[in-house]
């Protein structure tokens, strides 16, 4: 029997979260993921996309002289006028809450989506440059950092890859948490490859779960547990929603390898108080 699209893009992801998060091509792991959550969707379209946008930001850094000399102002111009202008991507504010927004192959198709995916194609497009780029867990609104020997240039990639200085940082953070915030250290934490996917689908997976959809919530983690198997906070999670679907053996294999994980503290000792619990169940 043919593997459906589904089992090869799980496939993939089963490959993916064996590597290194150095040797994981960001996008196209995101459009695997995206295969899964929409598999009649045009993935070849999509991939076929993909190469046009590495090939434009190839040709963009070799006619940008500063730029590729390490110029961070004169890179993030590049990639803006190759994604924002060439292809035309931008922020869906009109339409964010829809879940097409986390889907890599939808926001191909649409040139509309979240940051965190819009965030994926630049650092896609970055690399392809061979341009040192990352993603940035800024408190409600990812970013990127576009490196280079000169400096760093912060981008917003939602609001088509406008740069930010500390000024419109602060402004963005006291939207987020009040008038009161101010900037701090660790607000600019550099985000693994891993991470950025894992943020991308976390979105797909908590509109699953405010829509009432547990099973394809917990089908989100599994496939996300995939490409990140030691990710513990995911394996607590996936846990707690076998339990509440009533799969309590899943849901055993689920804690204990969180507890494997993460054997010592508050978190485990809860972990393993419900392992007991559901372990009486089954007697």
């Amino acid at each position: 029997m043919p593997l459906t699209a589904q089992d090869e893009a799980r496939s993939a992801l089963d490959a993916a979260g064996s590597l290194p998060d150095a040797e994981l091509d960001i996008a196209a792991v995101a459009l695997q993921l995206a295969r899964i959550d929409a598999p009649e969707a045009d993935w070849r379209e999509a991939a076929a996309t993909l190469t046009a946008i590495a090939r434009a930001a190839v040709e963009a850094a070799a006619a940008d002289r500063e730029a590729d000399a390490g110029d961070p102002a004169r890179r993030r111009d590049a990639l803006a006028g190759v994604l924002h202008g060439t292809f035309g991507l931008a922020g869906d504010s009109e339409t964010y809450d829809d879940p097409a927004n986390a889907n890599l192959i939808r926001v191909l198709e649409r040139r509309r989506g979240l940051p965190v995916a819009l965030g994926i194609l630049w650092l896609h497009a970055a690399e392809a440059a061979g341009w040192a780029a990352h993603g940035v867990d800024f408190p409600g609104h990812f970013l990127i950092a576009l490196e280079a020997p000169r400096g760093q240039v912060l981008v917003d990639v939602f609001a088509g890859g406008t740069a930010l200085e500390a000024p419109a940082l602060r402004a963005l953070l006291k939207r987020v948490e009040g008038e009161a915030a101010e900037l701090r250290p660790g607000l600019l934490r550099p985000m693994a490859k891993r991470e950025v996917l894992l943020r991308l689908q976390n979105n797909i997976k908590l509109r699953r779960l405010r829509a009432g959809t547990l099973d394809s919530a917990l089908d989100c983690a599994e496939d996300m547990l995939r490409l990140a198997p030691d990710h513990a906070p995911l394996w607590r999670e996936a846990g707690l929603m076998n339990q509440r679907l009533d799969r309590i053996g899943a849901a055993l294999a689920c804690l204990d390898r969180f507890l494997e994980l993460v054997p010592e503290g508050e978190a485990a000792q809860r972990m393993r108080a419900l392992a007991t619990e559901l372990r009486q169940r089954l007697n």
